[in-house]
């Protein structure tokens, strides 16, 4: 009898059972309400920083010193301050959440440890963007929106390229793939898109996640094959093979240029709508400092985040079209259809599989697992439903 997809990808995903699917439903779900409240809390914050004053309190401090140096000293202050008092959600959703699903044996003390240490980093990167943001309004009070594209792009392309080397040993310990099948396998793979042997790498990603994952990571001579140890440790070869051809997919067909291009051009669009919508909502929350001025910057990120979330359906769209352009590689490259199917499964305990089209719309960064499935087993049965091992 012939294959038919769709009944045999329904298939694999009913074979994990009711009860998973329920707890992973229960889980994503919680994730995307928690995306909406996230929002929320962004409002309460900026209002609680505003009527607090302290921002006030702090560039007072500081207003002899430099304009660049005020201005990255008070925009710092503001990620602290907020950060800081967001903390017990945090710990709640990043850390016990996580816990009770069994996304994560981190000890509490490495998770505030490790989060101490990421905020310190996102601070001063932010603070620096928020340098730059301010002295385009002040120096192009009319286009400072439409030049802010071009900052995004920039700082962008400058993490892609830092991230990898100084950002991600901060947090995990990256080593070479140890010689054996797995080793001679990804070096395969890594030979048909062009990243050295020495650009391959295993981490201790179980620290922070038991997700199952990899990922290829910076771009030019910073790119790299980083797979989890989670991945190799619950994968067969196969499923680590057409794992990372998928990951190996998204540096050979180009996909971060594209997100290097189409971010920037949402970024102009949000800081147009900031540039319309800032007084009004510094009317609202009770805030007096102009736009450009960082004691107004609870404002500011308040308006981001709320813009944010209206842009997500359209970046997460186009995350998904590639995540798709990713699998067809992997299954040009190596098949093994059954052997992601496989993987995909592994990944359906923190996405649900079977999401409604309207919320995989909005909240999902891949297509659904049941959906990637289905376009594995469609690609076997045009090859006749051979269990297949592979390709040449």
């Amino acid at each position: 009898m012939a294959l038919d997809p769709a009944t045999e990808a329904a298939r694999l995903v009913d074979s994990l059972g009711a009860e998973q699917l329920a707890l992973a439903a229960s889980y994503t779900r919680g994730n995307e309400w928690l995306t909406v409240a996230g929002v929320a809390i962004s409002l309460v914050l900026a209002w609680i920083i505003v009527r607090l004053r302290v921002l006030d309190w702090l560039a007072a401090r500081v207003a002899r010193w430099p304009r660049v140096a005020a201005t990255f000293t008070v925009s710092f202050g503001f990620f602290l301050i907020a950060d800081v008092l967001r903390l017990p959600v945090t710990v709640w959703t990043d850390w016990w959440r996580e816990k009770s699903y069994d996304m994560t044996d981190q000890p509490l003390g490495d998770f505030l440890f490790q989060y101490a240490l990421a905020g310190v980093i996102e601070f001063a990167i932010s603070a620096i963007f928020v340098v730059g943001v301010f002295w385009l309004v002040r120096r192009s009070p009319r286009r400072w929106w439409l030049w802010t594209g071009g900052l995004a792009g920039g700082g962008a392309a400058a993490l892609l390229l830092l991230g990898p080397a100084l950002i991600q040993p901060m947090f995990n310990t990256f080593q070479p793939v140890p010689p054996g099948q797995v080793r001679t396998a990804l070096e395969a793979i890594a030979d048909d898109v062009g990243i050295p042997h020495d650009r391959i790498f295993m981490y201790d990603g179980s620290r922070q996640s038991a997700n199952f994952t990899a990922n290829v990571s910076g771009i030019g001579p910073a790119a790299r094959i980083a797979i989890a140890d989670v991945a190799l440790k619950s994968a067969s070869l196969d499923e680590v093979r057409a794992v990372t051809a998928h990951e190996a997919g998204h540096y050979k067909l180009g996909h971060v240029w594209r997100h290097l291009v189409v971010m920037p051009l949402i970024a102009v669009l949000v800081a147009f709508l900031i540039g319309r919508l800032y007084p009004w909502t510094a009317q609202r929350l009770g805030a007096t400092a102009p736009l450009g001025d960082p004691v107004g910057l609870p404002v500011f990120m308040a308006l981001v985040s709320v813009l944010t979330l209206f842009t997500l359906p359209a970046v997460n769209s186009l995350t998904r079209m590639g995540e798709a352009e990713a699998d067809a590689f992997a299954m040009q490259t190596v098949g093994l259809p059954d052997a992601m199917a496989g993987a995909l499964l592994k990944t359906a305990e923190y996405r649900y599989p079977r999401p409604h089209p309207l919320e995989e719309a909005i909240f999902y960064t891949h297509p659904s697992v049941e959906r990637r499935i289905e376009a594995a087993m469609a690609w076997k049965a045009g090859r006749g439903g051979a269990n297949m091992t592979g390709v040449q």
